[in-house]
Protein backbone atom coordinates (compact mmCIF):
# COMPACT_ATOMS: atom_id res chain seq x y z
CA UNK A 1 0.00 0.00 0.00
CA UNK A 2 2.92 2.37 0.98
CA UNK A 3 4.47 1.72 -2.50
CA UNK A 4 1.46 2.37 -4.31
CA UNK A 5 0.99 5.47 -2.93
CA UNK A 6 4.42 6.36 -3.54
CA UNK A 7 4.08 5.77 -7.19
CA UNK A 8 1.16 7.87 -7.09
CA UNK A 9 2.18 10.56 -5.29
CA UNK A 10 4.23 12.32 -8.18
CA UNK A 11 0.91 12.35 -10.56
CA UNK A 12 -1.29 13.59 -7.80
CA UNK A 13 1.27 16.19 -6.40
CA UNK A 14 1.68 17.68 -10.33
CA UNK A 15 -2.49 17.20 -10.83
CA UNK A 16 -2.85 19.66 -7.37
CA UNK A 17 -0.18 21.95 -8.40
CA UNK A 18 -1.40 22.91 -11.98
CA UNK A 19 -5.18 22.51 -10.51
CA UNK A 20 -4.22 25.45 -8.05
CA UNK A 21 -2.36 27.21 -10.86
CA UNK A 22 -5.12 27.34 -13.48
CA UNK A 23 -7.36 28.23 -10.33
CA UNK A 24 -5.79 30.92 -9.19
CA UNK A 25 -5.34 32.32 -13.00
CA UNK A 26 -8.94 31.85 -13.41
CA UNK A 27 -10.27 33.71 -10.44
CA UNK A 28 -7.77 36.48 -10.23
CA UNK A 29 -6.72 39.26 -12.68
CA UNK A 30 -4.74 37.66 -15.04
CA UNK A 31 -4.12 40.54 -17.62
CA UNK A 32 -1.00 38.02 -19.61
CA UNK A 33 0.44 41.42 -21.14
CA UNK A 34 3.15 40.26 -23.36
CA UNK A 35 0.53 37.41 -25.02
CA UNK A 36 -1.62 40.66 -25.86
CA UNK A 37 1.80 42.31 -27.79
CA UNK A 38 2.53 39.24 -29.55
CA UNK A 39 -1.67 39.09 -30.61
CA UNK A 40 -0.75 42.73 -31.90
CA UNK A 41 2.30 41.71 -33.80
CA UNK A 42 0.64 39.20 -35.32
CA UNK A 43 -1.84 41.50 -36.45
CA UNK A 44 0.56 44.45 -37.15
CA UNK A 45 2.52 41.62 -39.97
CA UNK A 46 -0.94 40.47 -41.49
CA UNK A 47 -1.26 43.86 -42.48
CA UNK A 48 2.00 44.34 -44.02
CA UNK A 49 3.72 45.99 -41.26
CA UNK A 50 3.57 49.06 -41.94
CA UNK A 51 2.42 50.11 -37.65
CA UNK A 52 4.72 46.91 -36.53
CA UNK A 53 6.76 48.90 -34.13
CA UNK A 54 4.40 51.81 -33.95
CA UNK A 55 1.60 50.82 -31.59
CA UNK A 56 1.47 50.53 -27.66
CA UNK A 57 -1.19 48.21 -26.36
CA UNK A 58 -2.12 47.23 -22.96
CA UNK A 59 -2.33 49.75 -19.66
CA UNK A 60 1.34 49.60 -19.62
CA UNK A 61 1.20 50.89 -23.42
CA UNK A 62 3.68 48.05 -24.61
CA UNK A 63 5.35 47.80 -27.43
CA UNK A 64 6.95 45.67 -30.21
CA UNK A 65 10.72 45.02 -29.11
CA UNK A 66 11.41 41.21 -31.36
CA UNK A 67 12.58 41.01 -34.86
CA UNK A 68 10.09 40.94 -37.58
CA UNK A 69 10.55 37.38 -37.97
CA UNK A 70 9.14 36.55 -34.65
CA UNK A 71 5.89 38.74 -35.61
CA UNK A 72 5.50 36.67 -38.44
CA UNK A 73 5.44 33.50 -36.10
CA UNK A 74 2.70 35.34 -34.11
CA UNK A 75 0.07 36.00 -36.84
CA UNK A 76 -1.92 33.39 -35.63
CA UNK A 77 -2.10 34.43 -32.37
CA UNK A 78 -4.20 37.58 -33.86
CA UNK A 79 -6.98 34.94 -35.12
CA UNK A 80 -7.78 33.96 -32.21
CA UNK A 81 -10.36 35.36 -29.26
CA UNK A 82 -8.33 36.72 -26.28
CA UNK A 83 -9.92 34.10 -23.53
CA UNK A 84 -8.49 31.38 -26.60
CA UNK A 85 -5.62 32.94 -26.54
CA UNK A 86 -4.53 33.09 -22.97
CA UNK A 87 -5.73 29.02 -22.81
CA UNK A 88 -3.64 28.55 -25.04
CA UNK A 89 -0.73 30.81 -23.38
CA UNK A 90 -1.46 29.37 -20.25
CA UNK A 91 -1.78 25.11 -21.32
CA UNK A 92 1.18 25.82 -23.50
CA UNK A 93 3.75 26.91 -21.05
CA UNK A 94 2.39 24.43 -18.20
CA UNK A 95 3.37 22.03 -21.14
CA UNK A 96 6.67 23.71 -21.73
CA UNK A 97 7.68 23.30 -18.30
CA UNK A 98 7.02 19.73 -18.17
CA UNK A 99 9.32 19.68 -21.07
CA UNK A 100 11.72 22.37 -19.85
CA UNK A 101 12.47 19.86 -16.75
CA UNK A 102 12.80 16.74 -19.21
CA UNK A 103 15.36 18.51 -21.24
CA UNK A 104 17.21 19.65 -18.07
CA UNK A 105 17.53 16.31 -16.87
CA UNK A 106 18.69 15.20 -20.17
CA UNK A 107 21.37 17.50 -20.25
CA UNK A 108 22.56 16.94 -16.32
CA UNK A 109 22.23 13.04 -17.13
CA UNK A 110 19.57 12.68 -14.62
CA UNK A 111 17.02 9.52 -14.89
CA UNK A 112 14.04 11.35 -16.22
CA UNK A 113 11.68 8.98 -15.39
CA UNK A 114 7.83 10.61 -15.33
CA UNK A 115 7.09 10.17 -11.66
CA UNK A 116 10.38 12.62 -11.29
CA UNK A 117 9.68 14.87 -14.12
CA UNK A 118 5.83 14.97 -13.20
CA UNK A 119 7.08 16.03 -9.18
CA UNK A 120 9.53 18.15 -10.16
CA UNK A 121 6.76 20.05 -12.88
CA UNK A 122 4.51 20.78 -10.08
CA UNK A 123 7.46 22.23 -7.98
CA UNK A 124 8.99 24.55 -10.96
CA UNK A 125 5.51 26.03 -11.82
CA UNK A 126 6.30 27.76 -8.63
CA UNK A 127 9.46 28.92 -9.29
CA UNK A 128 9.21 33.05 -9.98
CA UNK A 129 10.96 32.61 -13.58
CA UNK A 130 8.40 30.01 -14.62
CA UNK A 131 5.11 31.43 -12.48
CA UNK A 132 5.64 34.60 -14.45
CA UNK A 133 6.26 33.41 -17.68
CA UNK A 134 3.16 31.84 -17.59
CA UNK A 135 1.35 34.93 -15.32
CA UNK A 136 2.35 37.28 -18.55
CA UNK A 137 2.30 35.00 -21.45
CA UNK A 138 5.46 34.79 -22.29
CA UNK A 139 7.72 32.17 -24.73
CA UNK A 140 11.01 32.13 -22.35
CA UNK A 141 10.12 28.00 -21.93
CA UNK A 142 9.72 27.90 -25.71
CA UNK A 143 12.47 29.19 -26.61
CA UNK A 144 15.08 27.15 -23.80
CA UNK A 145 13.29 24.34 -24.96
CA UNK A 146 14.16 24.63 -28.49
CA UNK A 147 17.73 25.52 -27.28
CA UNK A 148 18.45 23.05 -25.43
CA UNK A 149 16.88 20.17 -27.76
CA UNK A 150 19.07 21.34 -30.20
CA UNK A 151 22.26 21.52 -28.38
CA UNK A 152 21.59 18.69 -26.54
CA UNK A 153 21.57 16.32 -29.87
CA UNK A 154 24.51 14.14 -30.28
CA UNK A 155 27.77 15.39 -32.19
CA UNK A 156 27.23 15.43 -35.94
CA UNK A 157 22.99 15.27 -36.01
CA UNK A 158 21.67 16.59 -38.68
CA UNK A 159 21.35 20.17 -39.06
CA UNK A 160 22.27 20.57 -35.11
CA UNK A 161 22.30 24.48 -34.37
CA UNK A 162 19.73 25.65 -37.01
CA UNK A 163 16.94 25.48 -34.21
CA UNK A 164 19.09 27.62 -32.22
CA UNK A 165 20.00 30.19 -34.52
CA UNK A 166 15.95 30.21 -35.49
CA UNK A 167 15.69 30.74 -31.56
CA UNK A 168 18.42 33.88 -32.26
CA UNK A 169 16.08 35.56 -34.86
CA UNK A 170 13.48 35.64 -32.78
CA UNK A 171 15.04 37.04 -29.28
CA UNK A 172 17.98 38.24 -29.93
CA UNK A 173 19.70 37.08 -27.07
CA UNK A 174 20.52 33.13 -27.46
CA UNK A 175 22.75 34.71 -30.33
CA UNK A 176 25.93 34.19 -27.40
CA UNK A 177 25.48 30.89 -27.78
CA UNK A 178 26.90 31.00 -31.58
CA UNK A 179 29.90 32.40 -29.92
CA UNK A 180 30.13 29.63 -27.35
CA UNK A 181 29.84 27.45 -30.49
CA UNK A 182 32.91 29.00 -32.65
CA UNK A 183 35.01 29.78 -29.44
CA UNK A 184 34.64 25.82 -28.57
CA UNK A 185 35.40 24.57 -32.41
CA UNK A 186 31.94 23.29 -33.05
CA UNK A 187 32.46 25.15 -36.20
CA UNK A 188 29.52 23.39 -38.14
CA UNK A 189 26.97 23.76 -35.50
CA UNK A 190 27.82 27.05 -35.58
CA UNK A 191 27.79 27.84 -38.66
CA UNK A 192 24.69 26.08 -39.02
CA UNK A 193 23.51 28.73 -35.84
CA UNK A 194 24.65 31.18 -38.20
CA UNK A 195 22.72 30.31 -41.47
CA UNK A 196 19.51 29.86 -39.18
CA UNK A 197 19.65 33.14 -37.62
CA UNK A 198 20.33 34.62 -41.32
CA UNK A 199 17.87 32.82 -42.54
CA UNK A 200 15.18 34.22 -40.38
CA UNK A 201 16.76 37.81 -41.00
CA UNK A 202 16.39 37.30 -44.61
CA UNK A 203 13.01 35.74 -43.83
CA UNK A 204 11.73 38.71 -42.09
CA UNK A 205 13.01 41.17 -45.21
CA UNK A 206 11.76 39.62 -47.35
CA UNK A 207 7.98 39.40 -46.21
CA UNK A 208 8.03 42.71 -44.12
CA UNK A 209 10.91 44.81 -45.84
CA UNK A 210 9.35 48.36 -44.44
CA UNK A 211 9.45 46.83 -40.75
CA UNK A 212 13.22 45.16 -40.84
CA UNK A 213 14.33 48.42 -42.42
CA UNK A 214 13.35 50.26 -39.05
CA UNK A 215 14.10 47.09 -36.64
CA UNK A 216 18.06 46.94 -38.02
CA UNK A 217 18.57 50.49 -38.57
CA UNK A 218 16.71 51.85 -35.63
CA UNK A 219 14.76 50.52 -33.32
CA UNK A 220 17.09 47.53 -31.83
CA UNK A 221 19.77 50.74 -30.35
CA UNK A 222 16.47 51.96 -28.51
CA UNK A 223 16.82 50.40 -25.43
CA UNK A 224 14.65 52.42 -23.65
CA UNK A 225 11.97 50.49 -26.00
CA UNK A 226 12.02 47.56 -23.93
CA UNK A 227 11.55 49.18 -20.26
CA UNK A 228 13.33 51.16 -17.60
CA UNK A 229 16.85 49.23 -16.78
CA UNK A 230 16.71 50.28 -13.05
CA UNK A 231 13.23 48.70 -11.73
CA UNK A 232 14.25 45.29 -10.13
CA UNK A 233 11.85 43.53 -12.81
CA UNK A 234 15.50 43.97 -14.59
CA UNK A 235 17.56 40.92 -12.66
CA UNK A 236 20.78 41.67 -14.96
CA UNK A 237 23.94 43.41 -13.94
CA UNK A 238 23.05 46.63 -15.45
CA UNK A 239 19.83 46.80 -13.08
CA UNK A 240 21.64 45.56 -9.84
CA UNK A 241 24.63 48.51 -10.63
CA UNK A 242 21.83 51.18 -11.11
CA UNK A 243 20.11 50.13 -8.42
CA UNK A 244 22.88 49.74 -6.41
CA UNK A 245 24.53 53.37 -7.17
CA UNK A 246 21.24 55.20 -7.18
CA UNK A 247 21.42 56.30 -10.76
CA UNK A 248 19.14 55.57 -13.75
CA UNK A 249 22.12 55.92 -16.65
CA UNK A 250 25.02 53.83 -14.95
CA UNK A 251 26.94 54.04 -18.05
CA UNK A 252 30.61 53.16 -18.19
CA UNK A 253 30.05 51.98 -14.52
CA UNK A 254 27.91 48.76 -16.04
CA UNK A 255 29.59 48.43 -19.59
CA UNK A 256 32.98 47.43 -17.94
CA UNK A 257 31.85 45.19 -15.65
CA UNK A 258 29.75 43.58 -18.07
CA UNK A 259 32.48 43.26 -20.50
CA UNK A 260 34.68 41.49 -18.01
CA UNK A 261 31.79 39.34 -16.97
CA UNK A 262 31.11 38.05 -20.35
CA UNK A 263 34.87 37.75 -20.77
CA UNK A 264 35.44 35.36 -17.96
CA UNK A 265 32.02 33.54 -18.54
CA UNK A 266 32.28 32.64 -22.00
CA UNK A 267 35.86 31.70 -21.19
CA UNK A 268 34.71 29.41 -18.12
CA UNK A 269 32.00 27.94 -20.55
CA UNK A 270 34.58 27.33 -23.13
CA UNK A 271 36.90 25.34 -20.62
CA UNK A 272 34.40 22.83 -19.53
CA UNK A 273 32.70 22.38 -22.55
CA UNK A 274 33.72 18.90 -22.60
CA UNK A 275 30.90 18.92 -19.95
CA UNK A 276 27.92 20.46 -22.13
CA UNK A 277 25.92 20.85 -18.92
CA UNK A 278 28.24 23.13 -17.55
CA UNK A 279 29.17 24.87 -20.87
CA UNK A 280 25.76 25.41 -21.60
CA UNK A 281 24.30 26.74 -18.50
CA UNK A 282 27.35 28.98 -18.04
CA UNK A 283 27.05 30.28 -20.73
CA UNK A 284 23.02 30.80 -20.19
CA UNK A 285 24.38 32.84 -16.88
CA UNK A 286 26.47 34.85 -18.55
CA UNK A 287 24.34 35.96 -21.33
CA UNK A 288 21.52 36.94 -18.80
CA UNK A 289 23.91 38.77 -16.78
CA UNK A 290 25.43 41.46 -19.63
CA UNK A 291 22.25 41.60 -21.32
CA UNK A 292 21.35 44.98 -20.84
CA UNK A 293 17.42 44.16 -19.62
CA UNK A 294 17.22 40.54 -18.58
CA UNK A 295 13.54 40.66 -16.75
CA UNK A 296 12.80 38.36 -14.03
CA UNK A 297 10.34 35.90 -16.33
CA UNK A 298 13.68 35.60 -18.26
CA UNK A 299 15.92 33.39 -15.90
CA UNK A 300 13.55 30.44 -15.98
CA UNK A 301 17.36 28.88 -16.74
CA UNK A 302 17.46 28.53 -13.37
CA UNK A 303 15.55 25.16 -13.93
CA UNK A 304 18.72 23.43 -15.69
CA UNK A 305 21.18 24.71 -13.14
CA UNK A 306 18.94 23.33 -10.47
CA UNK A 307 18.80 20.07 -12.45
CA UNK A 308 23.27 20.21 -12.73
CA UNK A 309 23.18 20.98 -9.14
CA UNK A 310 21.38 18.03 -7.99
CA UNK A 311 23.13 15.66 -10.80
CA UNK A 312 26.73 16.58 -9.12
CA UNK A 313 25.24 15.96 -5.67
CA UNK A 314 24.62 19.02 -3.86
CA UNK A 315 21.50 18.33 -2.90
CA UNK A 316 21.55 21.29 -0.46
CA UNK A 317 22.29 24.00 -2.56
CA UNK A 318 19.63 22.82 -5.10
CA UNK A 319 17.52 23.40 -2.47
CA UNK A 320 18.65 26.84 -1.48
CA UNK A 321 18.78 27.89 -5.19
CA UNK A 322 15.19 26.76 -5.47
CA UNK A 323 14.30 28.64 -2.37
CA UNK A 324 15.79 32.15 -3.84
CA UNK A 325 14.08 31.30 -7.02
CA UNK A 326 11.00 30.95 -5.10
CA UNK A 327 10.85 33.60 -2.64
CA UNK A 328 10.55 36.50 -4.95
CA UNK A 329 12.42 39.06 -2.38
CA UNK A 330 12.56 41.62 -5.44
CA UNK A 331 8.16 41.96 -5.19
CA UNK A 332 8.36 42.51 -1.15
CA UNK A 333 10.00 45.72 -1.43
CA UNK A 334 8.58 49.05 -1.92
CA UNK A 335 9.39 49.53 -5.43
CA UNK A 336 6.37 52.13 -6.77
CA UNK A 337 7.55 54.98 -8.51
CA UNK A 338 11.51 55.25 -8.64
CA UNK A 339 11.29 53.72 -5.45
CA UNK A 340 14.09 51.18 -6.91
CA UNK A 341 16.46 53.77 -7.16
CA UNK A 342 16.57 54.41 -3.25
CA UNK A 343 16.95 51.14 -1.70
CA UNK A 344 19.56 51.26 1.18
CA UNK A 345 22.05 48.67 1.62
CA UNK A 346 20.56 46.14 3.06
CA UNK A 347 17.73 45.76 0.61
CA UNK A 348 20.28 45.72 -2.40
CA UNK A 349 20.70 41.98 -1.99
CA UNK A 350 16.73 41.28 -2.04
CA UNK A 351 16.43 43.75 -5.05
CA UNK A 352 18.87 42.05 -7.36
CA UNK A 353 18.96 38.22 -5.91
CA UNK A 354 19.25 37.01 -9.17
CA UNK A 355 22.40 38.61 -10.67
CA UNK A 356 24.28 37.74 -7.78
CA UNK A 357 23.48 34.15 -7.65
CA UNK A 358 24.51 34.62 -11.83
CA UNK A 359 27.90 36.23 -10.47
CA UNK A 360 28.25 33.23 -7.96
CA UNK A 361 27.48 30.58 -10.48
CA UNK A 362 30.09 32.20 -12.87
CA UNK A 363 32.87 32.30 -9.81
CA UNK A 364 32.15 28.60 -9.39
CA UNK A 365 32.22 27.59 -13.12
CA UNK A 366 35.62 29.15 -13.23
CA UNK A 367 37.06 27.58 -10.33
CA UNK A 368 35.95 24.58 -11.54
CA UNK A 369 37.71 24.87 -14.64
CA UNK A 370 40.85 26.50 -12.92
CA UNK A 371 40.87 23.06 -10.67
CA UNK A 372 40.32 20.56 -13.65
CA UNK A 373 43.47 22.48 -15.19
CA UNK A 374 45.46 21.87 -12.09
CA UNK A 375 44.50 18.20 -12.44
CA UNK A 376 45.13 17.76 -15.93
CA UNK A 377 48.55 19.34 -15.22
CA UNK A 378 49.28 16.89 -12.46
CA UNK A 379 48.28 13.93 -14.19
CA UNK A 380 50.80 14.96 -17.06
CA UNK A 381 54.12 16.18 -15.44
Amino acid sequence: MIRRARCVAPYFLLAASVATLLTLTTTQPTPMADALVYRAEGAAAAAGGQDLYGFAVTEWQLPATYPPFAALLFVPTAWLPVPALKAVFLLGNIALTALLVHLSCRLAGLRSTRAAVCAATALALWLEPVFQTVLFGQINLALTCLILWDLGRGPGARGKGVALGVAAGIKLTPAVFIAYLFLTGRRREAAYATAGLTGTVALGALVLPYASVEFWTRRLYETSRVGKAWIVDNQSLQGLVARALHTAEPGLLWAVPAALVATAGLYAAVRLARTPAHGITLTAFTALLVSPISWSHHWVWCVPLLALLWAGGHRRTAWAVAALFTARSMWLLPHQGDLDLRFPWWQQPLASPYPLLGLAVLAAGAQLSASRSSASTIRYA
